[in-house]
C-alpha cells in the first residue's frame, strides 16, 4: 500500500482518492513541504484534522457506507482491544459495541468490564484476563478468531500512583507491547497501536521534558517493533483522541501519523 509523505505534516495511506467539493484533492503540498487543506465537504469526523506549524496536517476521506455494508462488516469482525478499560479504551469499546462489532477485551482486571459496560452476551463482548507485561499470561486462545487488534495501553509520563505495581512506561509501553505483538498470530488482518505525538522528537524541547522518564522513547521502540512484526498495522499518534478515527483506521486501513 503506497504512502504519500507530506513533510512536515502527515502520511495518509488509502486505496481511495481524496476529493473536495470542487473535484480537487483536499490536500496538496506547497513548495517547502507545507500541507494545505482545501475546502472539503466531508464531515469533521472523516477529516480528522489537527493544526500546527505546517497548517492543516491531515484529512482522510471515507466513502459513505450503506447500512447493509456496515452490518455485513460488523458480523465478519472480531476486534480484540488491549487496555479496554482505560480512558481511550473504554470509549473505543463503547463505540464498537454501539456498531454491533463483536469485541473481545484483554484486561488485568476483568471485573472492570462489567462495571463499565454492564452485563453483555458473550456473542457481543468477551473478556479475557491477562497482563501484557507477563508474556506467560498471553494464552493463544485469546487470539482465536480475532480479525483486528487495537492496543490502547499506557501509563503516566511522570511518576504517579499509576506506576505502583511495576506499571512504568518501560514495562507497559515497551515490554507489554512487545509481548502481545509477539504472541499475535500472523492471521490478524490489522493491528492498531495508539501511540503519542512527539515520539520522533523525544530529544528535542518540549518533548524531551515529557520524555524525562522515557515514555516517548519506549513508545517509539514499540512502534518500530510493530512495523517489523509482519502484521498489517495502523499507528495513531494523537494528543486529542478521535474515536471515529480509530474506527476508520481499523476498518479501512488508513495510516495516520501526526509527527
Amino acid at each position: 500500500m503506497a504512502t504519500a509523505h507530506l513533510s512536515p505534516a502527515l502520511a495518509v495511506s488509502s486505496s481511495r482518492h481524496l476529493t473536495s467539493k470542487h473535484g480537487q484533492p483536499p490536500i496538496f503540498a506547497q513548495p517547502g513541504g507545507t500541507a494545505v487543506l482545501r475546502s472539503c465537504s466531508l464531515p469533521l469526523s472523516s477529516r480528522l484534522a489537527a493544526s500546527g506549524r505546517g497548517g492543516w496536517r491531515l484529512a482522510a476521506a471515507v466513502e459513505p457506507r450503506t447500512a447493509q455494508q456496515e452490518k455485513a462488516d460488523a458480523s465478519s469482525r472480531l476486534v480484540l482491544v488491549v487496555g479496554g478499560t482505560g480512558g481511550v479504551g473504554q470509549l473505543l469499546v463503547a463505540s464498537l459495541l454501539s456498531r454491533k462489532i463483536k469485541t473481545r477485551l484483554l484486561l488485568r482486571n476483568p471485573e472492570k468490564a462489567a462495571f463499565l459496560f454492564g452485563k453483555q452476551d458473550e456473542s457481543v463482548l468477551q473478556v479475557y484476563e491477562a497482563d501484557t507485561r507477563n508474556a506467560d499470561s498471553l494464552n493463544p486462545e485469546m487470539f482465536e478468531g480475532v480479525t483486528h487488534v487495537v492496543c490502547t495501553t499506557g501509563t503516566t509520563a511522570f511518576p504517579s500512583k499509576r506506576w505502583d505495581g511495576d506499571n512504568t512506561p518501560e514495562r507497559v509501553d515497551w515490554d507489554g507491547v512487545r509481548n502481545f505483538v509477539s504472541a499475535m498470530p500472523q492471521t490478524v488482518k490489522r493491528l492498531v497501536l495508539v501511540s503519542s505525538i512527539g515520539v520522533t522528537k523525544y530529544n528535542e524541547i518540549p518533548w524531551s521534558i515529557m520524555n524525562l522518564f522515557g515514555v516517548l522513547k519506549y513508545k517509539k521502540m514499540a512502534e518500530d517493533f510493530v512495523r517489523n512484526s509482519g502484521i498489517p498495522f495502523t499507528i495513531i499518534r494523537l494528543i486529542i483522541m478521535y474515536i471515529q478515527g480509530i474506527i476508520h483506521g481499523l476498518i479501512h486501513g488508513h495510516v495516520l501519523f501526526l509527527i
